[in-house]
């Protein structure tokens, strides 16, 4: 069994290119009444090549290759149906505005869109778990706490996954079982094949040699920590204490993945503050006339290195928010402001930081000087988000749903410093370009960031 997302995503990816094209020969032969030959495929398969590209494309800003996909099975036909909506625009643009290829198929495509939409939907729903999940392993998980339980009822209440455990066991009530009998004994009669093991837990230790030994009947071990990472995209709190970070963050740069990163900062923010400019005549007289104020916000945040940034944006509010009005309950956002949030308009400027090397586009989102303070006095470790630079959207953005907004609340906060510390640990070309896709799809949709 593997939670490794990765191998969902690339079954599921090979599927729809398959179905893509099987799509395509079934839609010319009910076009044409008989079997496509040579000439025609190869005069519809080059330009569509093009078009699936960018189809799935548009499904993976969709969010249909994410670790979740299959878990929301009723919202997929109605996210498929979405993406497909696009993918037509997509598609009829790219055959009427580039006709090089000299095929403006109106009821082949109308054809297509139907025939894919019907495979891919069903590959999702019903051929893809009988072949990524064709038998399910039995399992045994060995650990504490909330984490053991989450996973616990995670993986055997989610048909997603290929294993069930059969047994969960505290380490608290390891000394009081009898390991043999109760353990070792149920691996042969019930055919257990993996254990999920809380590798950082003392007490688990006395108990190592004997796991070895199954080692040479087929069992293999994964952490139960990192299972938990892997399933939620975050890293479980309750493991981070100073040796975790002794072996997974280091502030050495890296090299090759820094100039990237930085090179894109500056590719992208150039062409992009574009739209701050050409917004900025309308906005400075749309706020003169409701009430007389400025236009800009200036907010002091906590960069890199814990040194102080000043954050540019469109002023959204009656105050100004200038640097760093923390929590200050009675500022109210105006209409002008509401329009630009909205919009997402008043992000736009802080792209000059980006430009200017204060933030990224991607990395933990800055916080406040003030509430900084009041959560390193709070929550252990959390200077740790400092070690990067931070960026305009990043992975607790995405996926951590109760931001705490101008507003002390340390509970989320550690739920979201967990996500933070998960990109720290796992930052890389790909993840960045993950979250850069999905920041897309976000914006498009208009939901919160």
């Amino acid at each position: 069994m593997s939670v490794n997302n990765r191998k969902e995503a690339i079954v599921l990816l090979l599927g729809d290119i398959i179905l893509l094209y099987f799509g395509l020969w079934l839609t010319l032969f009910a076009r044409h009444g008989r079997l496509p030959d040579s000439e025609l495929l190869l005069a519809h398969i080059v330009p569509f090549s093009f078009i699936f590209l960018a189809w799935l494309t548009v499904f993976f800003v969709a969010g249909l290759y994410g670790s979740h996909t299959l878990i929301f099975k009723r919202r997929l036909p109605g996210l498929l149906f979405k993406s497909q909506i696009v993918n037509s625009i997509t598609t009829v643009v790219f055959f009427y505005v580039i006709p090089y290829f000299g095929i403006t198929p109106k009821t082949i495509l109308f054809i297509y869109l139907v025939i894919s939409f019907g495979l891919v939907l069903f590959w999702r729903l019903y051929g893809f778990s009988a072949v990524i999940n064709p038998a399910k392993e039995n399992a045994i998980i060995i650990g504490r706490g909330e984490e053991l339980k989450e996973i616990f009822y995670e993986v055997n209440y989610n048909p997603r996954y290929s294993m069930k455990f059969i047994s969960s066991i505290d380490t608290d009530a390891l000394e009081m079982i009898d390991f043999q009998s109760e353990i070792v004994e149920r691996v042969y009669s019930e055919n257990v094949t993996l254990f999920a093991l809380d590798l950082h837990n003392e007490k688990i230790k006395p108990f190592v040699p004997h796991l070895y030994n199954l080692i040479f009947s087929g069992v293999h071990f994964v952490d139960m920590h990192k299972m938990y990472e892997d399933i939620w995209g975050r890293v479980p709190l309750s493991l981070v204490k100073y040796n975790w970070f002794l072996e997974n963050i280091s502030s050495t740069p890296k090299s090759l993945f820094d100039v990237f990163k930085r090179s894109m900062d500056i590719l992208v923010s150039i062409p992009l503050l574009f739209v701050p400019a050409v917004c900025f005549p309308f906005v400075f007289v749309a706020m003169k006339l409701e009430d007389g104020g400025g236009v800009w916000s200036v907010q002091e945040r906590v960069g890199k290195n814990n040194l102080k940034i000043k954050i540019l944006k469109f002023r959204t509010m009656t105050v100004s928010n200038d640097f760093g009005q923390w929590g200050k309950v009675q500022n109210k956002v105006t209409r002008v402001g509401n329009f630009l949030r909205r919009t997402r308009l008043d992000e736009f400027p802080q792209l000059w930081n980006v430009l200017k090397g204060d933030i990224s586009l991607i990395g933990p989102r800055p916080e406040f000087a003030e509430a900084v303070k009041h959560y390193t006095d709070e929550i252990p470790y959390y200077n740790v988000r400092h070690l990067i630079k931070p960026g305009l959207s990043g992975w607790a953005q995405l996926y951590h749903e109760n931001h705490p907004h101008h507003k002390a609340d340390v509970s989320e906060t550690k739920v979201k410093l967990s996500y933070d510390l998960y990109y720290i640990k796992n930052r890389s070309f790909w993840l960045d370009f993950r979250i850069a896709l999905q920041t897309v799809r976000t914006l498009l949709s208009r939901s919160g960031m």
